[in-house]
């Protein structure tokens, strides 16, 4: 415990020289380099207490994965996740009006436009969750094993969503963010080395190479095909980093005036998805089942078995990076145990009912045989 005290005590030192550091283009890479300092301290912190666990920690709080795709809903207590939760599927959440209802994750199911979605309700968020208040670090995995993030969020509470993503900023989320193109290699010689493909407008090179060598990294080969922030060279170096899909729900709109709404949409990050429902009456519940299925990137699949017609009336909905293999596991796992191969029609073959392995990758509206051994 002295060894994670005296982390967090370097930790909050770095933080407080960073809050009090002016961030402009003069200053990105020494707060760059602080950054970087910081997560290095944060990958020896969770070393430490991986170990300390598997020493003799306290339960865990894990959820099996089910259906198709998953969605977390996140907020803080009394906000209507268990509400919402009832509204979206076939569970029934036990829901109060007084904070921490939720006490453990509640798994629910939407079934829509052909998809099995799995709905998480899981306990209130509080400021401080990414250091492990209220059981802040369990909850955090979870929603980072999550396809979609879903903040749930009310007219009347200004400051929530700022707060509940700044923690999960924290925990390493980067929502409604494209991957920086960044690659860094460690080398055993020779220093660090950077190579760009296009101009770089924030760092020098001088300064991309004092960020990584913060972070405890003397020799490396970086490439970049990004114009890179000191953010961009921080989350590679903690390669650690979930890049996700995520909504506002604005929920309780049936209690809140328009200037209300206006208000709270004024403090949430331009550009986002908003959607205005009410757990209550039901209302934006239909639009919100549409957005979520709309953006969880899946695709239609239609199968052709063997010596019949096509079913081009109910398709297999999958995810948009799935392969042969992924659809065999999906339908029973016999297909891959006995697949022999398949042949595809459709806008991922060369020509039609091109025969293909178990790791091709699918495109929407392909038509599939799978040929498995007797």
């Amino acid at each position: 415990m002295f060894v994670l005290a005296t982390i967090d005590e370097q930790i909050k030192s770095l933080e407080e020289e960073i809050s009090k550091t002016k961030y402009n283009k003069a200053t990105q890479g020494h707060i760059g380099k602080l950054k970087a300092k910081i997560a290095a301290l944060r990958e020896k912190k969770d070393k430490a207490q991986a170990h300390a666990k598997s020493s003799g920690g306290g339960p865990g709080f894990e959820v099996k994965k089910s259906g198709d795709a998953s969605v977390a809903l996140v907020g803080f207590p009394s906000v209507g996740k268990s509400s919402l939760i009832c509204q979206l599927t076939d569970v029934e959440s036990e829901a109060g009006n007084f904070a921490f209802t939720t006490l453990t994750c509640i798994p629910g199911v939407l079934h829509h436009r052909g998809a099995t979605i799995q709905i998480l309700d899981l306990p209130g968020l509080i400021k401080g969750a990414a250091e492990g208040k209220g059981r802040g670090r369990e909850i955090l995995n979870v929603i980072r094993s999550c396809d979609m993030v879903l903040y749930v969020v009310d007219p009347f509470q200004d400051s929530h969503f700022n707060i509940l993503d700044m923690e999960l900023w924290k925990s390493g989320m980067r929502l409604n963010q494209a991957k920086p193109q960044v690659f860094i290699t460690r080398t055993d010689r020779g220093g660090i080395v950077v190579r760009s493909t296009l101009e770089q407008t924030n760092l020098s090179d001088e300064e991309i190479q004092s960020i990584i060598r913060s972070f405890g990294m003397v020799s490396a080969n970086v490439t970049l095909r990004t114009d890179v922030t000191d953010d961009h060279i921080v989350d590679t170096l903690a390669g650690n980093r979930i890049y996700s899909e995520a909504v506002v729900v604005l929920n309780k709109v049936d209690l809140a005036s328009e200037k209300d709404l206006q208000k709270a949409k004024s403090m949430l990050p331009e550009g986002w998805p908003v959607l205005p429902v009410s757990a209550k009456t039901g209302q934006g519940i239909e639009e919100m089942k549409d957005f979520i299925f709309d953006n969880l990137n899946f695709m239609s699949i239609y199968l052709k078995p063997q010596g019949q017609e096509a079913d081009l009336i109910e398709p297999l909905i999958v995810k948009n990076t799935s392969t042969v293999r992924d659809v065999c596991v999906k339908l029973h796992r016999d297909f891959e145990r006995k697949f022999r191969y398949a042949r595809v029609k459709g806008p991922s073959a060369k020509f039609d009912w091109q025969r293909v392995g178990l790791d091709h990758l699918l495109m929407d509206e392909d038509l599939l045989t799978i040929i498995v051994r007797k």
